[in-house]
């Protein structure tokens, strides 16, 4: 039976010239490469070098077997180099960045896909640094970074939306809101019980901003808890209202645990995208991630 590493090894040894040059390519000792040539010349039945002062030069027949096995063997090789890369991928530890809000629903997407990511929490700036310098292999964020030594790539919208848990009578509200009464509507809110995941109230600011056009809300929030998806949770247990991404009251809406209040058009839509680092080792991963949060923000509330 024939012997592939015995072909592997005449390869070396024909292209470099030399039993030497090709232990240290082979990884073997130069005993082993005259072996494997002495059985491989008698498999054929014919010799395949000529010994010279500097190395070998390849018999008539030694020029033959080359051209015929070549692009077999480089073919071969092209696999198994493919295979361990993919091999090697299929284990291989990435570190993604992402904020503790998109966290919930983008962590969960990308969890059920990978399996191994070690995840960093941290605002936009603080992640864009991180990739900069590559000690995060990836980041989703909602702020465009353009640099030359880093590559994005848009992969959805979010919006701040307005929920409630099912058990809120949202119809006065409702009514008000198609009156275009602005006073009143904010009155009507004011007069809830809020929720929030951030002391900062930066989600409930940004949305008074765009819906009412005020750069600070009248009313305070109620319950701080640090965390969106508990907050969301908490909030279907219990009554009162919260600002949220769509992306992460999707699920909860979806379930029937909280209803969308009020969707606002004239708050804007955020780009969501992925960002790494030029010239990384794990490149191959980037369209991966990519098409599958794009799959995930196409499914819009």
């Amino acid at each position: 039976m024939v012997n592939l590493e015995w072909y592997r090894t005449f390869k070396s040894v024909y292209k470099n010239g030399n039993f030497s040059i090709a232990a240290k390519e082979l990884f073997m000792s130069q005993p082993a490469v005259s072996q494997q040539i002495s059985m491989l010349e008698a498999h054929v039945g014919n010799k395949l070098f000529n010994r010279k002062s500097k190395g070998v030069e390849a018999t008539e027949y030694g020029k033959l077997l080359n051209n015929l096995i070549i692009d077999a063997l480089d073919r071969l090789e092209n696999v198994e180099t493919t295979f361990r890369a993919k091999a090697q991928d299929s284990v291989r530890l990435i570190s993604v960045g992402v904020s503790k809000d998109l966290f919930n629903s983008v962590g969960s997407t990308l969890i059920s896909k990978f399996d191994f990511i070690d995840f960093t929490f941290g605002d936009n700036d603080t992640l864009f640094s991180l990739v900069d310098a590559k000690k995060l292999d990836f980041a989703i964020v909602t702020k465009q970074f353009e640099t030359f030594d880093t590559i994005y790539e848009i992969v959805g919208k979010i919006k701040l939306v307005m929920v409630a848990p099912l058990n809120l009578d949202a119809e006065k509200f409702r009514q008000i809101l198609k009156t275009d009464n602005y006073t009143a509507t904010e009155q009507w809110l004011n007069e809830q019980k809020w929720y929030c995941h951030d002391a900062r109230i930066s989600h409930i600011k940004l949305f008074w901003l765009h819906a009412f056009n005020k750069k600070r809300p009248s009313m305070v929030p109620n319950y701080i808890i640090p965390s969106e998806s508990e907050m969301l949770e908490m909030l279907s247990r219990n009554s009162g209202v919260a600002i949220t991404w769509n992306c992460n009251a999707r699920r909860y809406i979806k379930e029937n645990k909280l209803q969308l209040l009020w969707n606002s058009f004239h708050v804007p839509e955020e780009f969501v995208y992925v960002l790494t680092a030029k010239n990384n080792n794990v490149n191959s991963f980037f369209d991966s991630i990519s098409k599958e949060l794009k799959l995930f923000f196409g499914n819009r509330l």
